[in-house]
């Protein structure tokens, strides 16, 4: 126990300070690391360096290298830096690797050296050349503010999505600042800088001089200032080796010490562990590192190299050329368990289990002890919270042991927290392995999710180790184990050393028809890599076509992409295509294209009908199809045509091709629709009235309804209208009239072709039983009983259907029989009916 705690350091009464190695570092570094430009990231985070020649005049002329290496020194990648003078470097969110230039230019690099994109921080800044830049991150994601010759600051608060604002001027500013950084409160990225003894704070619509409360006097500079991880707290470094602590609202002042050096150091970083009242900072010069807080004393190491922070969620990264250390706050449960002497039941309950390993009754008294107190479950949550935060296997399983072996003396202790810690640290303990070197603590793991550590497994193609952890936690596929294939396949569409059919095939055996996994994407990537038979053989493999035909004809070949589009059956995606189509070709070959696709052709004239009657035309020539071409002109004649002449002659050009396509009736139809549009004007002409567009049915009802009777039956004999249909026509006319006398004449010109029925009916319609009567005496004898029921003459229908001897008669009669009058027609009928049956 007593060699654990020897590297703990105490600061204060309250507060112990460890510092333990993460690795041995890997890297054969030549250079020392105060000559190079540094960034490395949070959450155990690669590490880039950049070899700064700009430095020295002399070696101006020669080329530096950017190499990226893992957090235990592993090279990741290295390129020839060919592009302007470098100010700066910074990790975002998503670790890609920012490089500010000279310029005002932020070129964008990958894990792996790839270059992503670039953008630039502006005019004003490209004119008056960078002088400092600082990436830092906020909760939109990773920002760049940038100092310029000017003195003046421009920022961006989120690099994926650039907007640049122009921070406002400080009044009296000449020279750089001694020291700023970025901070964000309230939602805002601000800007803290020092200019001799005063602070100013700037955002988006002025600048505000700030106080530190309670500082000490005789405070003329401010050498160094850094903020917290989580922006909540600000240190200060004065000139007078005072070292000023507080919130980052500068409302609060925390604590306040002097470290007796007034060197500037090269660097100071906070070091505070989440929800610990504990605020400590650290500061390195070069050969001494200082670790101060509330306390009047402080914690002092050496350092034996130029060494570089970093600062963390929990504590601070310590790297240099041969070692990378961490550096916390030894937290609570790991305090109490371990601390000399101690009697917590955390401390108890490990003592008890490694006395129980040795056979020892003193495990039963340690155990009795802590039931005693009915302190075996915080005792079990201890060493659970403990093992969280130790770095070392076999002291994780120490600690896990104990707390195994006191729950088997619980009886409802819920087994969550150990099964979950149990497996977190399976997989921090396989992340922190040398070989991948992503040293994350347990708080730092649980900040960052396994979602986001899966990503960053895979930003550094550690795909196997990836799957291994989702099949381990048993991840849904869709999250796990799909969505990795789908970044491994992806990367596959590289490797240009090997032949589009080999990576196909490869990627669909490894894939098959895995639920989340996006051929169309990986087919994406593989277009973008410049590779398109390979793009073009993996969609298809892709189920959904709605997937497939955007990129076909992203990649040009539009003529698959219908053929596609068609075998899908969508046609809002064979329209789509076809609009593309039809925007890539020149008209000929587009038809052409139609004309080999039966269903598109359909689906286009669809479309056409209803947007471009012109192409439709078009189609129809070129296709020699005369009917339909007949059948366009005829609507055109109607949809376009205002005046008689013009449709009068669409209508003749739609006969001309209705006989080009044999269909004689639709030709004659077409030629007695152009006779009676003639017609219909001259009437209009000499009579007066609507005619135009009215159907011949109509015409002749209109004319005889205007009292033109003579005209009418002309119209009709013109037409070749049948006698039946003219008097039917006649009939209704007289009857709306109501022009009785009329259709009395009308009915005795001559003998019927429609029989009188039609007349009772009509005249009964119009509510004229009078009228009807008259008719109804001159129906036959096969419709007179309907016709003397209509009038309502049941009895003598009676009479008529008795001497008829008909069935069906009677019965239509005797279902009008209806109420007492009718009683003795109805026994009439009766009587008839039973001497028929007898008969």
């Amino acid at each position: 126990m007593d060699c654990y705690t020897a590297n703990w350091n105490p600061l204060g009464d309250s507060a112990f300070y460890r510092k333990y190695e993460l690795y041995s570092m890997d890297w054969d570094l030549k250079e020392e690391l105060r000559d190079c430009l540094v960034a490395a990231a949070p959450y155990g985070g690669p590490i880039a360096l950049l070899r700064n020649p700009w430095r020295k005049e002399k070696a101006a002329s020669v080329r530096p290298v950017l190499d990226i290496y893992s957090a235990s020194g592993m090279p990741l990648a290295s390129l020839l830096w060919k592009s302007g003078p470098v100010v700066s470097l910074g990790w975002s969110a998503e670790e890609e690797l920012l490089c500010v230039q000279e310029d005002g230019a932020v070129l964008v690099y990958g894990l792996h050296g790839d270059f992503r994109r670039h953008f630039s921080m502006g005019n004003e800044v490209l004119q008056n050349r960078v002088l400092d830049a600082r990436i830092f991150h906020t909760e939109f994601g990773s920002g760049v503010a940038i100092l310029t010759g000017a003195h003046r600051f421009t920022l961006s608060a989120n690099v994926g999505d650039l907007k640049l604002r122009r921070m406002p001027e400080v009044p009296g500013l000449q020279s750089a600042p001694s020291c700023w950084t970025a901070l964000c409160q309230d939602r805002v990225a601000h800007i803290l800088l020092a200019v001799g003894p005063d602070l100013y704070l700037l955002d988006h619509a002025a600048c505000s001089a700030v106080t530190p409360p309670g500082l000490a006097p005789g405070v003329s500079s401010f050498l160094q200032m850094a903020v917290s991880f989580t922006y909540r707290h600000l240190a200060l470094f004065t000139d007078t080796g005072y070292i000023w602590m507080g919130t980052a609202s500068l409302k609060e002042k925390l604590c306040e010490f002097n470290c007796n050096i007034r060197a500037p150091p090269k660097q100071m970083v906070w070091c505070s562990r989440p929800r610990s009242k504990e605020r400590a900072v650290v500061v390195a010069w070069e050969r001494r590192l200082m670790v101060v807080g509330d306390a009047s004393e402080s914690i002092q190491f050496v350092l034996d190299e130029d060494s570089y922070l970093v600062p963390e969620l929990d504590g601070v990264r310590i790297f240099s050329r041969s070692t990378h250390e961490f550096l916390h706050e030894v937290p609570a449960a790991s305090e109490e368990i371990f601390k000399i002497a101690s009697m917590a039941p955390g401390a108890l309950l490990l003592e008890a289990q490694k006395e129980y390993e040795k056979e020892s009754q003193k495990a039963d008294e340690y155990l009795r002890e802590i039931q005693e107190l009915g302190q075996l479950t915080q005792a079990v949550q201890q060493c659970i919270e403990a093992a969280g935060h130790e770095h070392q296997p076999d002291m994780q399983k120490s600690l896990l042991r104990a707390a195994s072996f006191g729950k088997c003396f619980l009886d409802r202790f819920p087994p969550n927290s150990f099964v979950h810690m149990c497996q977190d640290l399976r997989v921090l303990n396989a992340v922190r392995d040398y070989h991948i070197g992503i040293p994350l603590t347990y708080s730092q793991y649980k900040q960052l999710t396994i979602q986001v550590l899966l990503d960053r497994l895979v930003l550094r193609r550690l795909y196997p180790l990836a799957i291994q952890i989702c099949e381990y936690l048993r991840l849904p596929e869709v999250q796990g184990v799909s969505r990795i294939l789908a970044h491994w396949a992806c990367y596959k569409v590289q490797q240009k050393d090997v032949s589009d059919e080999d990576v196909a095939r490869a990627i669909n055996q490894k894939l098959g028809d895995t639920p989340g996994v996006s051929y169309s994407d990986i087919a994406a990537r593989a277009y973008g890599c410049g590779r398109t038979e390979l793009a073009i053989k993996l969609l298809e493999y892709e189920p959904r076509s709605g997937e497939q035909v955007p990129l076909l004809l992203k990649m040009k070949r539009s003529k698959l992409a219908l053929s596609k589009a068609i075998e899908s059956g969508d046609t809002d995606l064979v329209f789509t295509v076809l609009l593309h189509l039809k925007n890539e070709l020149n008209r000929g070959d587009f038809f052409m294209t139609l004309r080999n696709q039966p269903m598109a052709l359909s689906l286009y004239r669809q479309f056409c009908k209803h947007q471009e009657l012109e192409t439709l035309k078009d189609l129809y020539n070129q296709d020699d199809n005369h009917q339909e071409l007949g059948s366009f002109h005829i609507r055109a004649s109607y949809a376009a045509e205002e005046r008689i002449e013009g449709r009068v002659a669409a209508l003749q050009t739609a006969a001309d091709a209705f006989y080009k396509a044999k269909n004689e009736f639709a030709a004659k139809a077409t030629e007695d629709q152009m006779r009676l549009l003639r017609l219909q004007r001259r009437l209009e002409d000499e009579l007066g009235g609507q005619f135009l567009d009215l159907s011949l049915h109509d015409t002749v009802t209109t004319l005889i309804l205007g009292g033109h009777n003579k005209r009418a039956e002309q119209l009709a004999r013109d037409f070749r209208v049948p006698d039946k249909r003219l008097w039917w026509l006649k009939l209704t006319a007289l009857a709306d009239l109501e022009d009785w006398e009329e259709l009395e004449k009308f009915s005795k010109s001559k003998k019927s072709p429609i029989g009188y029925l039609p007349f009772v009916e009509i005249c009964m319609k119009q509510h004229n039983k009078y009228e009807a009567k008259k008719y109804a005496s001159r129906v036959g004898p096969e419709q007179k009983v309907k016709a003397l029921l209509l009038v309502g003459d049941v009895a003598q229908a009676a009479d008529v259907a008795i001497e008829h001897r008909n069935e069906a008669e009677l019965s239509l009669v005797l279902s009008h029989c209806t109420g007492a009058t009718d009683g003795a027609t109805a026994d009439k009928i009766q009587r008839a009916r039973a001497q028929a049956q007898k008969k």
